[in-house]
Order: C-alpha cells, then sequence, then structure tokens
C-alpha cells in the first residue's frame, strides 16, 4: 500500500512538472524555447531562488501562473518526499521486525532441515517440506528472497552465506536433523557440507551436484546423499517416454500436493516399541498404510526388503518405507520412537 503511494506521489510531482512547461509554452505562444520552460519549471517547483530565465513579466498570466505553479509544485513535491521517506523508515523497521522474529523462530525449532539456497532448486525442497510439514530454516544471501520464501512457504530463515559457519550456526545448525545444500555452485556446495559436518558430526546432509564428478568429492567431505539435478532430468525423461503411467503414479505419490498420500520412511530406532515384532502385528493395514519396504542395517549392503512377508521381523535401526496420508505416517513414527 505504501509503495503504490509513492508511485502516486512520484506521478504528481512529474505530472506538476509537465503542467509546468506546458503552461509556460503556452503561455509565450510557442516563442519559448521548451529548454527554457522546463528550466524554469524546476526552479520553480524546487524553489531554489534563481532569477527568471523566461520574461513572465511581460504577459498577463506570466506571474500568476508561476504562483500557482509554485503552490501546487511545493506541494506535490514535498508529499512526495514525506511519502518516500516514509517508505524508508517502514521497510527498515519492517526489515528489523522480521529479522528479529526470524531469530526467535530460529532458536525455537530442533529437529528441522536447513535448506542451504532458496534459487530454482531450493525452492522446490522448501514447497515439499511444506507440504510434508517438516520443520525447516532457510539461508539465503538475499533477505528479499529469504522473506519471499517465509511469507509463501512459511518456516523460519536466515539472511547470510550458507558456506560460513556462523551463518549455520544462526539456522540452529547444532539442533537440526539434516541440511540441503541447494547452492547453485558445486563448491558451494562442498564448503557447506564440510561446515555442517563439522559443526554437527550426526547431522543427514543432502547435496546438490552439477558437475557428476563433483559427487564423489561430496561424499568424501561428509554427505550422506549426493543429487544430481541433470542425471534426474535425463532419467525423467526417459522414463516418461518409456513408461508414462508408472513414471505418472509416482510423480502423484511423491509430488502433488494435493494428492493425500505420500512414500516416506519411518525409522525404528533400537528399543522401539516396534523392534522386534513381525510385519503381521504391526496392522499397517488398520491404519491406512501400506509397507512398501523395509531396510535392515544388519543386512547384507542395507539392502531393500520389498513386500516383506507378514512374519518378517522389524529390528531396531529398521527403516520402513510405507505409502499413507502424512497424518497417519506420523502416528507411526510416533509409536516408532516410543520405547
Amino acid at each position: 500500500m505504501l509503495q503504490r503511494r509513492v508511485l502516486w506521489a512520484f506521478a504528481g510531482v512529474v505530472a506538476t512538472t509537465l503542467f509546468g512547461i506546458a503552461g509556460y509554452y503556452l503561455i509565450g505562444r510557442g516563442r519559448w524555447p521548451l529548454l527554457d520552460c522546463a528550466y524554469m519549471t524546476i526552479i520553480t517547483l524546487t524553489t531554489v531562488g534563481y532569477a527568471e530565465v523566461l520574461p513572465v513579466q511581460s504577459t498577463v498570466l506570466g506571474r500568476p501562473f508561476t504562483i500557482l505553479l509554485l503552490a501546487v509544485g511545493v506541494v506535490s513535491v514535498w508529499h512526495f518526499i514525506a511519502t518516500f521517506s516514509a517508505f524508508l523508515v517502514e521497510g527498515e523497521i519492517s526489515g528489523l521486525r522480521w529479522r528479529k522474529r526470524m531469530e526467535r523462530f530460529v532458536r525455537q525449532l530442533s529437529g528441522h532441515i536447513i535448506v542451504c539456497g532458496a534459487g530454482s532448486t531450493g525452492i522446490h525442497c522448501v514447497r515439499e517440506l511444506e507440504a510434508l510439514e517438516v520443520p525447516f530454516a532457510v539461508v539465503d544471501r538475499q533477505e528479499e528472497v529469504a522473506r519471499a520464501v517465509t511469507e509463501a512457504h512459511g518456516g523460519a530463515a536466515v539472511v547470510g552465506d550458507a558456506t560460513h559457519d556462523q551463518v549455520l550456526r544462526e539456522a540452529g545448525i547444532e539442533r537440526a536433523r539434516g541440511v540441503i545444500a541447494a547452492l547453485t555452485d558445486d563448491k558451494d556446495n562442498l564448503y557447506v557440507t564440510v561446515s555442517a559436518r563439522a559443526l554437527n558430526p550426526a547431522l543427514r546432509i543432502v547435496a546438490k551436484a552439477i558437475d557428476v564428478q563433483a559427487e564423489a568429492k561430496l561424499r568424501r567431505a561428509g554427505a550422506d546423499s549426493v543429487v544430481s539435478p541433470n542425471v534426474i532430468g535425463g532419467l525423467r525423461l526417459v522414463w516418461e517416454m518409456v513408461r508414462p503411467e508408472s513414471t505418472t503414479l509416482l510423480d502423484a505419490l511423491l509430488r502433488r500436493r494435493d494428492q493425500p498420500l505420500r512414500v516416506q520412511d519411518v525409522k525404528v530406532p533400537p528399543g522401539s516399541a516396534l523392534a522386534g515384532r513381525p510385519v503381521a502385528e504391526l496392522d499397517l493395514s488398520r491404519r491406512g498404510l501400506l509397507l512398501l519396504a523395509v531396510r535392515d542395517p544388519d543386512a547384507e549392503g542395507g539392502r531393500h526388503t520389498y513386500n516383506p512377508p507378514a512374519d518378517y521381523v522389524v529390528s531396531g535401526g529398521s527403516i520402513l518405507v510405507v505409502l499413507g496420508e502424512p497424518e497417519q505416517v506420523r502416528h507411526l513414527a510416533t509409536q516408532a520412537e516410543t520405547p
């Protein structure tokens, strides 16, 4: 609203200037050069007190028009100055309030995901975290980008360079459960990975790699998983060509926000109430959940067991891959965390 008022005030100044130029030109019946008319208008509106450059005293309407232009000009110019000043002051105050609110929000976060970079990749990460109702904090160099993300998708934000340790600390990395390094440069994502792993060894770190050759370096630096948008994009193009129906189904389950079902992981920590129980006793179908696979860390290579039989015993440290509504998955995850 205030920004619109500034534009209207500026338009008033422009209109008054054009009115003055046209008025002097018509009073002079075209004999006075347009540049002189513009100069006379400007020094009148700004009240600088220079001598008259046009012989306005030689015409009947010259000085009355100057008086009128001076009165209108002073009002329009000072209205613009006042409105613009209010815009600057309110913008600074609003920005300060937003930063303080974000600082309080981040201090309250725990077990959240830190998304480094809200660009073309990071913004999709934010949207999916919002859909899954996973708490997150965005780190971006540009305040206007960070503010736009929080206004559109909620969450917290920190303005700064994610490659700096202090900025990651401000995002609550010691209390976070994971970091997504989604910056535009592989070297920056490498810095984020190294810093995050040093600040919180227990983090899960997922890094973006533009160059496929950067994957090995990112893994050596501490990334748990590396995603290449170029590779994923190429695979997706082929999938859409050779198996469009199954791809559409998976896309709906993984991406569509209006889709009530999601494929999600549920970790069963050692000592959990679900550990040591066969799949049949979990009664997942009654919960509205479909067990797709189980990953047992003790199995060779940590492989998945797809469509496990009813007598398959879930062990501590296993990860259940289930299909269901997010609320039902959260209930199962809460029970899994209960000893």
